[in-house]
């Protein structure tokens, strides 16, 4: 009897099987399965390979390393081809990417199906999907992304936007994404919620972020930041995580930290109010600065003042805006100690836009108001936090309730917030004053700041206790200004002296 060990073989279904190769020692055991006939060969592998070679799957790599365990290569690329089908894929598309790919092809199917489950999970569907696998075939066979996937399923529990997962998945050198977890757990670890890192990754270039940014340069750029607001600042504004730390983001905070007055916390304060801060090079921060010292005669304290409460000043075009509104309060009369004060108390007339500011300056010259005038320019300052609607339809209600152009004027001059306040609340005030308390919307005129009190917490309350005291009626002023504590004590000892 002739022994036929079969040690390896190899059939391309596009050429002839020129690697098979057969070694016919006397006798060797085949595997572990005894002795084989050299009939054996003939009766039966011969005709295997034959049918092999008559199938038309692109590609078929036919490997067997015992004649009593073949691959069953053609149900191999049957199911695949399914499985390509059932994903949308046309034959010809999937021999594409098998061409592309050829470890497809020697791939475990139930590694390839488990997979694009996988990606499915992550809510990569459809045409998604089949654009994903078309452009990286890879995607299905590497073991690179194996920990990636993972990473996004169970511990972010897929909270990812699909659109940045096939971003991720999609870059050039799956090795990087090795670093991408830790660099999310940093992020995470030190107090970005699960639920927002979607947001901060979709700001971020993520080339950078995996190919530039090393986890330790993440890290020196979290604890910089640590006195001035740290991981919140990133938080608010994502793509900081772009900047180079040293030739970008330390000079920037630096030079505001220098304007401060070497102040940590009023720095972090100009940092949380406005983290898109650190976006402008020093240049450009320094030249605002240098324009409001030399064209309004501030100071650099005074600078810093109205940078911290208001740091898009930094952001406003100096000649669209800043000039034009500092010439304006000029030619009201203010001097640089006035601009000062101005600024510091209504910063937003800077920053509004031409229509805004001359909506609203129509409406006041309207209501009496003289061009040039200070009063004119406090008006203004007190409405820059209001909408040109809203103050149209409160000088509407005013009207309605009797009051003249010029009486509105008078009540403005003296409290000018009466023109910013909600048009709606103002009006249950206006109604609960007349109807309710039965005053005289004349009273206004000696009391305007009535209007800026809340009506169910001050108005309402004070009024109610009034009634239980049974005392006369009391002035708007005396009504409201008078402490709590004091118009407690006066409304017990009336109510006594009335007993």
């Amino acid at each position: 009897m002739v022994i036929l060990s079969l040690v390896s073989c190899s059939v391309s279904l596009f050429s002839p099987p020129v690697n098979l190769r057969l070694h016919l020692p006397p006798v060797t055991p085949l595997c572990s399965h005894g002795s084989v006939p050299a009939s054996t060969f003939r009766t039966e592998l011969q005709p295997l390979l034959v049918r092999c070679l008559d199938r038309r799957e692109s590609g078929l790599v036919f490997r067997c390393n015992c004649l009593n365990t073949p691959i069953e290569a053609g149900s191999q690329m049957e199911s695949l081809f399914s499985l390509f089908r059932d994903i949308g894929f046309k034959e010809e598309e999937t021999a594409m990417i098998m061409a592309k790919n050829p470890d497809i092809k020697s791939t475990s199917l139930d590694k390839i199906s488990a997979r694009v489950a996988s990606l499915q999970s992550l809510k990569i569907i459809d045409f998604a999907l089949q654009g994903l696998i078309a452009k990286c075939p890879n995607l299905l066979t590497s073991e690179e992304l194996d920990l990636v996937i993972g990473f996004l399923l169970v511990e972010l529990e897929g909270r990812l936007d699909p659109e940045l997962v096939e971003r991720l998945l999609t870059v050039v050198d799956t090795s990087f994404l090795l670093s991408f977890n830790q660099k999310v757990r940093l992020l995470i670890h030190h107090g970005i919620p699960k639920e927002n890192i979607s947001h901060v990754l979709n700001k971020v270039y993520l080339n950078k972020l995996l190919y530039q940014k090393s986890v330790e340069d993440i890290e020196r750029m979290i604890s910089y930041l640590e006195p001035f607001g740290g991981i919140g600042i990133i938080a608010r504004r994502p793509v900081i995580l772009n900047s180079d730390l040293d030739t970008q983001l330390i000079p920037r905070v630096e030079f505001i930290r220098s304007l401060s007055g070497e102040d940590d916390f009023a720095t972090g304060t100009v940092l949380r109010r406005l983290p898109a801060i650190l976006s402008y090079s020093v240049d450009h921060m320094n030249s605002h600065v240098e324009f409001l010292k030399s064209f309004a005669g501030l100071t650099s304290e005074q600078v810093f003042k109205i940078v911290h409460v208001f740091p898009n000043v930094i952001s406003t075009s100096k000649e669209r805006k800043l000039r034009p509104r500092l010439e304006f309060l000029k030619e009201c009369g203010f001097d640089s100690p006035g601009m000062f004060k101005f600024l510091s108390k209504a910063p937003l007339f800077l920053a509004l836009s031409e229509d805004n500011l001359s909506h609203k300056l129509g409406f006041l010259v309207k209501i009496g108001y003289k061009h040039r005038t200070k009063e004119l320019a406090f008006a203004m300052g007190a409405v820059t936090r209001t909408s040109s609607d809203n103050m149209q339809r409160v000088i509407g209600l005013y009207l309605s309730y009797g009051l003249s152009f010029e009486d509105i004027l008078a009540m403005s001059t003296k409290h000018p917030q009466v023109l910013q306040y909600n048009h709606s609340s103002l009006e249950e005030k206006l109604e609960y004053l007349i109807e309710y308390m039965g005053r005289e919307v004349e009273e206004l005129l000696a009391f305007p700041a009535f209007l800026g009190y809340k009506l169910d917490s001050r108005i309402k309350h004070r009024y109610e206790e009034k009634l239980k005291s049974r005392g006369e009626n009391m002035s708007l002023n005396k009504l409201l200004t008078v402490s709590a504590e004091r118009y407690s004590k006066t409304a017990d000892n009336f109510e006594v002296i009335c007993l």
